[in-house]
């Protein structure tokens, strides 16, 4: 290999499948994985910045218009201390001493306060306290197209309430007890008097809810105290006479709280209880097995459900389709008593006599299971039959008294529960001081709340900001044109072999100087060539694109005259039957062809011709068939590059286009390598993509793909590792600069 060979684009990490241009594998070698995206990103944003900042100046003036368009409203706030515990006077001695909510329910208390000072009906408490249903001026403040009569009554109350409830704004930090009560409307008087009036409110609702519900809750709890003490007393006599009458000498702790404690039982009824479980757990294994093994024995052997699903019956029908697949592959290119063949044919029996030996291996661990289920069960049975009677003459003794022992125990639950409430209530009666108190009152305020131009405008930036990205992603990701090299391995997921500049000259007078940028591309992919598969360059490969004029002929006449400078015996074949040249590009003047040697049995010589200038030979497409499709999928075409691949180093083919036409992927199938041509800035993944299936119906061995007529300045404005790079270019004494 010469030294120009080595000098194509900086090798890059080899990427994954469906990775966007911006991941971390869509990088150089060493290169930052952070660094490459925000380089892409930015190329993007160059790329489409026109777009971008027409969405961002369109959104600052809709922001501009919407801001100036706004009435100024005014926000007054007053500041309250909510205390979680408040001081009550007990007794005749008036000591002090504080209750509230416990520590971990603060958190509780507070929210809970917080809704009350939003609550309907301390906003009803405020309309009452202003007179505000019956203001004009409240409601030219709320821009509310209301003029209070006398007769509005309960209705306009209701809706003064609500208005009240809209503009209402209620904050408590957590690092603090202050709570802040804020108002907004259009009149800064008519906010201050309202935020004030709610505070005011929230104190007296506070006072006089606790002084109506503590005189309310002790004669309520006091008459349902009585009661449950009857209760109680009437069910404990109930249970002492039934014990004395069926003769039950008691051991269950009459204060016990669990009343799981209190029931009468035996040793018979918990086995009973086990055993039953146990037999209803038995029987439900053994219908499931029983409908596994009727499942399973009533079809064929390897059609059934838990036979497939069996790893080893898998791993076998997966080796069975494997060697179908060969032996069909051996057979097409092998006679029957080729030794491939016996060989492939000996391995297929003995993979299906092992897949029919575990297949039966599971349906007789199936039956086995089932065997086992069924005696399981009726030993089950048994023993639960002999149980039951058993625990049937010891119940008759125990049911009356444990639904008179439950009895006891629920009134009992009832009156401690209730005696316990009355103590509470009798200790917290009393005159209690209020645990809110004022810290501010709220002021009228000197300067609007709203709009405010600047944050509005800042809100419209950042707004327009991710519009624009938004609109710049989308309009990235879905442009599925082939503008880099690295779109070829993101978008077509298939590697990418080498890259072809775009030539301002002849391509064949670019080819025909080695110190050429054209000349170093093919050279570039040549040395690709060389190491493509595993056994090192492949004999037999076929040149092909999605569309024609994409660039595949010079292609392959650049790839042939390639391996001719490295002293190889390349041959050149124009299979494109329809629309042919390389017969052009050799400057050949031919009377046959492919066509003439696919309809005749001479040998490839007399159709092969020597390129001039070249020392390398073509077999030219011939006279047009009328239909070529027929010829290329013939045997004929298999034995003749069968037989080229034994006189040359390599076979070139060069192949029609893959959409629309049938020739392409039955050349890929019988090469050992095929070359996918892509043309730079006009390829779209769509199509491409198309070609791509098409091709890989056949199951050909795909080498990779070459992106032609690349222009490194068109794609100076995207993030590409081939962006910056240069051909290196020769000096006047012979000596290589950069």
């Amino acid at each position: 290999m010469s030294e120009s060979e080595a000098t194509f684009p900086a090798e890059r990490t080899p990427r994954p499948m469906g990775l966007s241009p911006g991941s971390t594998a869509y990088i150089s070698a060493g290169e930052n994985p952070i660094s490459a995206n925000i380089r892409y990103a930015l190329s993007a944003v160059r790329r489409y910045a026109w777009m971008g900042l027409a969405i961002l100046a369109a959104v600052l003036g809709l922001a501009l218009v919407w801001t100036l368009l706004q009435t100024p409203h005014y926000t007054a706030a007053a500041t309250i201390q909510i205390n979680d515990q408040r001081e009550e006077v007990l007794g005749e001695d008036f000591e002090t001493a504080s209750s509230g909510p416990v520590d971990w329910d603060i958190d509780r208390f507070l929210n809970t306060q917080l809704d009350i000072l939003e609550s309907k009906a301390l906003a009803a408490r405020v309309v009452n306290d202003l007179d505000l249903a019956e203001s004009p001026e409240f409601y030219d403040a709320m821009q509310v197209p209301i003029v209070a009569n006398g007769g509005a009554g309960e209705p306009s109350r209701d809706l003064a309430a609500e208005l009240l409830q809209s503009r209402l704004s209620v904050d408590l930090p957590r690092s603090t007890r202050i709570a802040t009560i804020g108002f907004e409307s259009t009149n800064p008087r008519m906010s201050a008097q309202i935020a004030n009036s709610f505070a005011e409110q929230f104190i007296q609702a506070n006072l006089q809810r606790r002084f109506d519900s503590s005189s309310y809750a002790r004669d309520f709890v006091a008459e349902q105290l009585a009661e449950a003490r009857a209760a109680l007393e009437q069910s404990e006599r109930d249970l002492n006479d039934y014990a004395k009458a069926a003769g039950i000498i008691s051991t269950r702790n009459a204060l016990a709280a669990d009343s799981r404690q209190n029931t009468v039982g035996t040793v018979t009824t918990a086995s009973l209880l086990q055993l039953n479980e146990a037999a209803i757990e038995a029987r439900s294994a053994r219908i499931a097995a029983q409908s596994r093994w009727e499942a399973i024995r009533a079809v064929p052997l390897l059609s059934s459900q838990p036979v497939l699903e069996n790893p080893t019956v898998q791993q076998l029908m997966t080796e069975r389709a494997q060697l179908e697949t060969q032996l069909q592959t051996a057979r097409e290119r092998y006679l029957s008593g080729h030794p491939s063949v016996q060989r492939l044919q000996a391995e297929l029996s003995a993979t299906e006599n092992q897949l029919n030996s575990a297949a039966r291996s599971v349906r007789e661990g199936i039956r086995a299971e089932y065997a086992a289920a069924a005696a399981s069960e009726r030993q089950l049975d048994q023993q639960v039959g002999r149980l039951r009677g058993e625990t049937l003459s010891e119940q008759d003794q125990s049911v009356r008294y444990n639904t008179l022992a439950r009895e006891v125990d629920t009134a009992r639950s009832i009156y401690d529960g209730l005696l316990q409430r009355y103590r509470e209530l009798n200790a917290s009666a009393g005159i209690a001081a209020s645990n809110v108190s004022i810290i501010d009152r709220a002021d009228p305020p000197a300067s609007p709340s709203s709009p405010n131009l600047v944050r509005n405008l800042l809100l419209g930036l950042l707004l327009g900001l991710a519009l624009s990205g938004l609109a710049i992603l989308l309009r990235d990701q879905l442009d599925d044109v082939i503008h880099v090299p690295e779109d070829v391995e993101d978008k077509l997921e298939m590697p990418l072999l080498g890259v072809v500049p775009r030539s301002q000259d002849d391509p064949l007078d670019a080819l025909d100087d080695p110190k050429s940028p054209l000349a170093e591309a093919y050279n570039s992919l040549r040395g690709a060539l060389l190491y493509s598969t595993t056994g090192g360059l492949p004999k037999v490969i076929v040149v092909t694109s999605a569309q024609a004029n994409e660039g595949k002929s010079t292609a392959s006449y650049a790839v042939a005259k390639g391996f001719a400078r490295m002293e190889m015996k390349p041959l050149l074949i124009d299979a494109d039957l329809r629309r042919p040249s390389i017969h052009k590009l050799g400057k050949l003047k031919v009377e046959r062809g492919l066509t003439d040697l696919l309809t005749s049995r001479d040998a490839i010589a007399s159709a092969a011709y020597r390129a001039e200038g070249d020392d390398f030979d073509i077999v030219p497409a011939g006279p047009l068939p009328p239909s070529p499709s027929e010829l290329l999928s013939s045997p004929r075409m298999a034995q003749l590059l069968e037989e080229a691949a034994g006189e040359y180093d390599v076979v070139i083919v060069d192949s029609p286009p893959v959409l629309g036409l049938a020739d392409a992927p039955m050349l890929a199938a019988i090469a050992d390598g095929t070359i996918f041509v892509v043309e730079a800035e006009r390829g779209r993944s769509g199509q491409l993509k198309t070609a791509l299936r098409r091709l890989r119906s056949m199951h050909p061995n795909l080498l990779g793909a070459v992106l032609v007529k690349f222009d490194p300045a068109k794609a100076g404005n995207r993030y590409s590792a081939y962006y910056g790079y240069d051909y290196y270019h020769y000096s006047g004494d012979g000596r290589s600069t950069a």
